[in-house]
């Protein structure tokens, strides 16, 4: 439920502030809190912290001749912090002229005389008839995770992509162009030299301020789980994407002690897709935030554990267990391991690319960052589906949406995305294309685009590109096995049929199972299994069939 708005009466006389304390809670109690303090500073911190906490201020009480601070100087200083609050001065009658200024310079709403008993006459007229005005135009603050980042901070980026792909509600604000960013960050103490350097400040709904927090610090502040809660499992998941997912539930539904790690959200991949128009039981399509939501509600129900952001750094052996070591130095032993880490996209290398990386140019965020570019024009590099889906949904804000592709079709591509490109009119498809050079100060603003047909000379031209989307290559996250895990020249995850026994040093009697890597009780299942077939629906399949050979090799021990 969302806080009371607040009433904040100053003054330095402690008989006076309790009788303005006292009138006020008789009168405004059930609607409003009371805060009282008997000096500026006290009262500035503590209305500091209410705006840090996203609470509003309704009103100010405050007496003028105060040491220290008067109460036009604590005014000046507090609407910079609420700047709807009503504003009220208690003053002697040798200050009705400095209050009468007031008014002009600070906006004062009204001035209030000492004495003012009976309040039922000289006080709660006034009050009720600012709180009216107050009360119409309120709108309740979100009270939530509030970021404080430049649009262009990578380091904002990050953490946008993040907590909307691990579905926390948040608030992002600007202070470049955002009035109440600007009032957030001068609360939080927020520096330009801080802005500029692209320190991204993160508050939470009880007030406290993260600078530059990590992602780890954020998900333990919001309550996800980054610890495992037992030192033993029946099978630890590595990798929270569509087969990974599947993994959990299946796992967690047959009884086996489950937990699932993943580097950053659950989803992989397929999280970050905007529309998917062909998985098997959505005849409208889902997004692929709503189909790892769905899954990841299913697979804690279940049982799973979910550990997230943490990143797996090695793998070791202690028959007949397997030992996961996480980036923190920490280990999980358990009876099997299930490899669903999914490929990442290749960077992409050329100039301007890495200094523009998270300010214009990005991988796989289009559903994070589409609705910054609205009537801009984009870019996105890649023939895949996922790039297919990105240009489809960007061409809903973009004025054009630029679609470069190396080969002379779309051959990579489903047939209803292809559809959709040519019927979407802003979309332009560049084919046997590449781009050469990025450039922009501090941010994306151009493209160069080279153009080579069959037998042709190369044509080049610049895009005015304010963002770039890249969705190229397929890069395992494998290199955490080390050799004790075959993988083929890509760095795949090679298993079962396919995994050449005697150069992997095959040890046992039996044939390995058709999920099974070269170290027996290690599966692989999803795009970084050598040969996988890469969809969400057999990545899916994969992962609840690497449950049941997770129970075969059980059974074998």
């Amino acid at each position: 439920m969302a806080s009371r708005p607040t009433l904040v009466a100053v003054d330095d006389d402690l008989p006076v502030l309790r009788a303005v304390e006292r009138d006020l809670r008789v009168r405004y109690a059930k609607d409003y809190r009371v805060l009282a303090a008997n000096s500026g500073q006290e009262a500035l911190e503590a209305v500091r912290q209410l705006t840090l906490r996203g609470e509003a201020v309704a009103l100010f009480l405050v007496d003028q001749r105060m040491p220290g601070m008067t109460g036009i100087e604590f005014l000046s200083e507090a609407v910079d912090l609420q700047p709807d609050a009503k504003r009220v001065l208690l003053t002697a009658y040798a200050d009705t002229d400095v209050a009468i200024r007031a008014i002009n310079e600070i906006r004062l709403d009204q001035y209030l005389l000492k004495p003012w008993d009976p309040p039922e006459d000289k006080l709660y007229p006034v009050v009720d008839d600012l709180l009216a005005d107050w009360t119409a135009g309120f709108r309740p603050p979100f009270e939530g995770l509030r970021l404080i980042a430049g649009r262009w901070s990578p380091r904002g980026h990050d953490i946008r992509d993040y907590l909307t792909r691990n579905q926390v509600p948040y608030q992002w604000l600007d202070p470049a162009d955002d009035e109440e960013g600007r009032r957030l960050a001068l609360g939080a103490g927020v520096t330009d030299a801080a802005l500029s350097a692209g320190e991204p400040t993160v508050l939470l709904a009880d007030g406290t301020v993260l600078r530059d927090p990590s992602n780890r610090e954020i998900a333990e502040r919001v309550g996800l789980q980054t610890k495992a809660a037992l030192p033993f499992y029946d099978v630890v998941i590595i990798g929270g994407g569509p087969s990974g997912l599947a993994a959990a539930v299946y796992g967690a539904s047959e009884g086996l002690k489950t937990v699932l790690i993943e580097r950053e959200a659950p989803g992989g991949q397929a999280g970050t897709t905007s529309r998917i128009e062909n998985y098997l039981g959505f005849p409208s399509g889902l997004s692929g935030g709503d189909l790892a939501r769905r899954a990841l509600a299913q697979a804690r129900r279940l049982g799973a554990e979910i550990l997230s952001p943490r990143d797996v750094t090695g793998l070791k052996i202690n028959d007949p267990y397997r030992v996961v070591t996480l980036d923190d130095g920490t280990e999980i032993s358990c009876q099997a391991v299930i490899v669903a880490s999914g490929v990442s996209y290749r960077q992409l290398e050329i100039p301007g690319a890495t200094e523009l990386a998270g300010a214009g140019v990005y991988y796989g965020a289009a559903v994070t960052e589409a609705i910054l570019y609205r009537d801009l024009e984009v870019g996105v590099v890649g023939g895949g589906n996922s790039a297919g889906q990105a240009a489809v949904h960007l061409a809903k804000f973009a004025s054009q949406v630029h679609l470069i592709v190396r080969t002379p079709e779309l051959s990579a591509m489903s047939q209803y995305l292809i559809d959709q490109i040519s019927a979407t009119p802003n979309i332009v498809v560049h084919y046997q294309a590449a781009l050469t050079e990025l450039a922009g100060e501090g941010h994306l603003a151009a493209a160069t685009l080279v153009t080579k047909p069959e037998g042709g000379e190369p044509v080049s031209r610049d895009l005015p590109l304010s963002a770039l989307f890249v969705f190229i290559g397929q890069q395992p996250r494998t290199e955490w096995l080390g050799e004790l895990v075959s993988r083929d020249e890509g760095g795949f995850v090679a298993t079962g049929a396919i995994l050449d026994r005697a150069a992997a040093g095959w040890s046992l009697d039996r044939d390995p199972f058709l999920l099974e890597s070269s170290l027996p009780g290690v599966f692989a299942a999803g795009d970084v299994r050598a040969r996988s077939v890469k969809r969400i629906a057999s990545a899916v399949g994969e992962g609840a069939m690497s449950i049941q050979f997770v129970h075969q090799y059980l059974a074998t021990l």
